[in-house]
């Protein structure tokens, strides 16, 4: 298949019709998985502490030191998360936190060091933001930093913090993290030294189109020179609680993020654009369980997490929860096999 470019990509975007493209994207995912096989993992998301130095203006979770919904979890509580995650067939932990100014590189080498000693299961934490922050405040190289904490316990790195990888939407949204260029560069030394990685997009906020395809060429540029990357899971910004989202309402407008359309048309962009990244995720978490089965037509071929908890898209006050069980009923009910997988796309059981 022909690999198309940036500008047949924009055309396709803007212009295509919503069920041709899902179509075109449903061919390349009947190519890539042929055996007609959704898969999803059980993990739980858990977020160590909400204090983050950032300030994302899309962000609805962090809150400042001094603040009385501020906290950091002892080690006693993530052991007991950890517990009820194994407890339930869980076979990997996300943990993911801010930018907590008083956290150095001992307090996360203790803590990964900690849950290794006590338990047997794939941690993937720290995104490129919390990794860059240590580098810098340690003065230490991005691929120190990453040797340190992998062999403290760090298995591989979720796609957060990634947003839209432009540098003009970043100033907007999130002007104290790190450049597009940084979020990269973190990725691109984790797949050298072996450390797998997801990628993330977060859509729908005051990006143009434009905007979205720089992000997909800049995931398949890096893919290309490292293939580190395990799957691309684009997700619709919810606008709900936020600094931004409350200066649209301010000025009158009716934003309301991106819409069900919007979601099906990226991600089938997605799907056709990537062609070097295997796994496409739909997000239930963002879309809802219902939506999440359509894109499976759209080129999605994995679920995402049964996700035990979730803390950051909560606190927008968009919540949906699910159960293994709904997953694969929902999985199955689109005409799928439904397996679940492990972090590096391992197959562990058929359902």
């Amino acid at each position: 298949m022909n690999r198309i470019d940036k500008q047949t990509a924009l055309k396709l975007l803007k212009n295509s019709d919503l069920l041709e493209l899902g179509e075109r994207a449903d061919n390349i995912r009947k190519n890539l998985h042929p055996e007609g096989v959704v898969t999803f993992i059980v993990d739980r998301n858990i977020n160590y502490t909400n204090v983050c130095i950032n300030k994302c203006k899309f962000c609805a979770f962090y809150r400042d030191v001094e603040s009385p919904d501020a906290y950091l979890l002892d080690k006693d509580e993530i052991f007991k998360k950890i517990d009820e995650t194994i407890a339930l067939g869980g076979t990997q932990i996300l943990l993911q936190g801010g930018i907590h100014p008083e956290l150095g590189l001992d307090y996360y080498t203790d803590l990964l060091k900690s849950i290794k000693e006590r338990y047997s299961i794939n941690i993937h934490g720290f995104s490129p933001p919390e990794i860059t922050y240590l580098s810098e405040r340690h003065n230490l190289t991005i691929r120190e930093t990453l040797v340190i904490l992998r062999q403290a316990g760090l298995d591989s790195i979720p796609g957060g913090g990634a947003e839209i990888l432009s540098d003009r939407v970043r100033e907007i949204l999130s002007p104290n993290k790190i450049k597009s260029s940084q979020w990269l560069r973190v990725m691109e030394e984790a797949h050298k030294i072996g450390m797998r990685t997801t990628a993330t997009m977060m859509f729908g906020s005051v990006e143009e189109p434009e905007d979205i395809i720089e992000h997909l060429d800049a995931i398949r540029k890096l893919q290309d020179k490292t293939r580190g990357f395990t799957a691309f899971i684009p997700w619709s910004f919810q606008p709900k609680n936020t600094e931004i989202g409350s200066l649209f309402t301010a000025h009158g407008s009716r934003f309301c993020g991106a819409t069900a359309v919007d979601y099906l048309r990226v991600l089938a962009l997605s799907r056709i654009y990537l062609d070097n990244v295997k796994n496409i995720q739909a997000s239930w978490v963002t879309q809802g369980l219902k939506m999440a089965q359509v894109a499976l037509r759209f080129g999605a071929n994995d679920f995402g997490s049964t996700m035990i908890e979730e803390n950051v898209v909560r606190a927008t006050g968009v919540s949906y929860t699910v159960s293994k069980e709904d997953i694969i009923q929902a999985i199955k009910s689109a005409e799928f096999k439904a397996a679940q997988r492990d972090t590096y796309y391992n197959l562990i059981k058929e359902f």
